[in-house]
């Protein structure tokens, strides 16, 4: 949203930008106000969804033996489908957006259908790259905010699937990382606020202040750069 936003912006003016502000005031939401709407709530219903469900799950299984574990686990492979499921029914279909927009615009298309072959190579492309240099944030999100136990993972995949899932049926871009990250954050402040690492978790949040700004920098940087090559 960000890069698109600042292509738009320095190609033809911030007016052809749908900003939603006015909209906003009559109580629609639309434009670039939908999609920060959803970036900036996703990650607080996250939080305090993981929070209680994460309280009723220690409620249900208080007394448990150890034992409990091996059958969380085994129920991780269907939380971990859903939350993949809902992953790609989010995070995918915004390079599908963007792809389809630029056939569009080029003539490649009649009308604004995504074509199977961008279907196929989205979903490619953001298992491959999951699998190849995703494992960092794994990492940060596994075990840099709090010490997640079977239970507290069980709990996060299924605060997120149901938070993601439940945003993409209503047409609202969110971000599965900051999602699952807050989801954490509230499961961890349920249980023992002081052993959730808020340093981390200010750091997570400073990045997702910057992204958006971030992108439209460089989408501006590319056009002019493109822009310029172009005339000489």
């Amino acid at each position: 949203m960000g890069g698109l936003a600042g292509a738009v912006v320095v190609a033809a003016g911030v007016d052809h930008v749908v900003w939603g502000f006015q909209e906003l005031g009559q109580g629609h939401f639309t434009g670039v106000t939908k999609v920060l709407l959803s970036l900036v709530i996703s990650p607080i219903i996250g939080f305090w969804a993981g929070f209680i469900i994460h309280r009723v799950m220690g409620f249900l299984l208080r007394g448990a033996k150890p034992v409990v574990n091996k059958y969380l686990r085994q129920v991780q492979f269907l939380t971990s489908a859903g939350l993949a499921f809902s992953h790609g029914a989010n995070d995918a279909q915004k390079s599908m957006g963007i792809i389809t927009l630029v056939l569009l615009l080029g003539g490649f298309l009649p009308s604004f259908e995504v074509p199977f072959w961008v279907v196929i190579s989205c979903a490619l492309a953001i298992t491959l790259g999951i699998m190849s240099g995703g494992w960092r944030i794994v990492r940060t999100v596994g075990f840099g905010i709090y010490k997640v136990r079977p239970l507290h993972a069980f709990d996060a995949q299924l605060t997120s699937a149901t938070v993601i899932f439940s945003a993409s049926m209503i047409g609202a871009p969110v971000s599965t990382t900051h999602v699952v990250s807050s989801s954490i954050m509230g499961i961890g402040a349920s249980e023992r606020p002081k052993a959730v690492r808020w340093a981390k978790a200010k750091e997570i949040v400073s990045t997702w202040i910057i992204t958006i700004p971030g992108a439209a920098t460089v989408a501006i940087g590319a056009y002019l750069v493109i822009h310029l090559i172009g005339v000489a």
